[in-house]
């Protein structure tokens, strides 16, 4: 069975022992923090790598508050993975305008894929990359590139329009790696039973359109004490490739942040939803969260670091979720180290969500030899987990921590789900 070991220095803390509160130091000019991409995974090998948040805070008036942010990753696997990333923000480039943008290559030769619809598709771990009956059941091979590009514009104070573009292209076919039989996996089953369409199998490109509105009240954008974050946007993909798939999609988040104590305690917790109101999409569009901002490289779910943390990456894919994240974040300790404002808090939380539109029943009924509606009463299951989180906070934007979630349900994860990265999920 594949073992994977997170290997990761989270920025040097320094000796903070005994250290006090003292007053945040306003930041000018450019700003760096960064964290080694390091990790190991028996299937991929050694990653190597950084990860960095660069801030420009312009003359300070804006602080803490920056006026460009740049955030890049750079990382490969010793057994081929890449992942290369660049993402951009800004209120100040366009005046009147903020601009959100991204570019990302990833090629991973072992992207996990568990099926569709959640607990109507049951997880076997003993299939899950085991070499001894040389079996990765829930992978494929899949290369991806995206680009973003979001905008805002003010219509009344704390009330913004919305809208961007994407382009996506997706390369995706059987396991390469040798360690395994190409023909047992899941994908592979699916493509020959006709879950997975001929025209969808191996990918494709995509250009999707959004628009809508956006309602912050935020005290602050990385790590608010205070406010209201809230969006309402469609984002729809027209056949432009001649492919047959055109879609609509619904999306819809609200996010509250409430002071407990000052801005010492604070309670936070998002309510989401996105469905499909019209056409057909196609299965590799389908993990998609679609979002505004990217906090996280990877924008995908419903599971993992970005929905219902602990659970298994893209555990549920369908074509509607809803899901909810509450944490409470506690700042422990705040001081000042190599001439940077610093602060460590952590945030224990409870994550769930469901299925609200199943995906392909009656393909995947057909291949079960099963009813839609016993598959349909298995997807539409609740999934819940619970856990916590340490961050170290530079200078009140540069986030990094470990979160540690486990699944309440051991379909969903029979261990714990670990993840070292940059910023809150929401």
């Amino acid at each position: 069975m594949k073992r994977t070991v997170l290997i990761a220095a989270l920025l040097t803390m320094g000796l903070i022992a005994g250290a006090k509160d003292k007053e945040t130091k306003i930041k000018t000019g450019w700003n760096t923090g960064f964290v080694p991409a390091v990790s190991y995974n028996s299937d991929l090998g050694f990653q190597y790598g950084i990860t960095a948040d660069i801030f420009n805070y312009g003359d300070g008036s804006t602080f803490p508050q920056y006026k460009h942010k740049f955030s890049t990753e750079i990382s490969q696997y010793t057994k081929g993975m890449t992942r290369l990333h660049l993402f951009y923000d800004s209120k100040y480039l366009i005046p009147g305008v903020r601009v959100t943008s991204a570019a990302t290559y990833m090629n991973n030769p072992m992207y996990s894929f568990y099926g569709f619809n959640g607990s109507a598709s049951p997880y076997d771990a003993e299939l899950n990359a085991n070499r001894d009956i040389r079996t990765a059941f829930y992978n494929y091979n899949r290369n991806m590139f995206r680009f973003l590009a979001d905008f805002q514009g003010e219509i009344v104070p704390n009330l913004n329009w919305a809208a961007g573009l994407s382009y996506w292209n997706f390369s995706i076919g059987d396991l390469k790696n040798e360690n395994y039989d190409s023909d047992k996996t899941l994908y592979h089953s699916y493509r020959e039973n006709g879950v997975i369409a001929a025209d969808e199998a191996n990918g494709g490109n995509r250009v999707e359109f959004k628009g809508g509105l956006v309602y912050d009240t935020r005290d602050l954008e990385s790590a608010p004490s205070k406010g209201l974050w809230a969006e309402l946007y469609l984002n729809g993909s027209p056949d432009v490739f001649s492919d047959g798939y055109s879609y609509l999609k619904l999306c819809a988040h609200f996010r509250q942040y409430l002071p407990v104590i000052n801005d010492k305690v604070t309670f936070a917790y998002h309510l989401a939803y996105q469905g499909t109101v019209a056409g057909k999409v196609p299965f590799y569009m389908q993990q998609n969260i679609t979002t505004l901002y990217l906090r996280q490289i990877n924008s995908e779910g419903l599971g993992s670091i970005n929905t219902i943390r602990g659970t298994l990456y893209n555990r549920l894919i369908a074509d509607g979720y809803a899901w909810g994240n509450f944490e409470l974040r506690i700042k422990l300790l705040s001081f000042n180290f190599i001439n940077q404002s610093w602060y460590l808090a952590t945030n224990p939380f409870f994550d769930l969500g469901k299925i609200t539109q199943p995906y392909k029943l009656d393909e995947m009924a057909k291949m079960k030899n099963c009813s839609v509606e016993s598959l349909r009463k298995e997807a539409t299951k609740l999934h819940e987990s619970v856990g916590a989180g340490l961050k170290v906070v530079m200078n009140q934007n540069f986030i990094v921590g470990v979160e540690v979630g486990k699944a309440l349900n051991p379909d969903d994860n029979p261990g714990l789900g670990v993840n070292i990265g940059l910023n809150y999920i929401f």
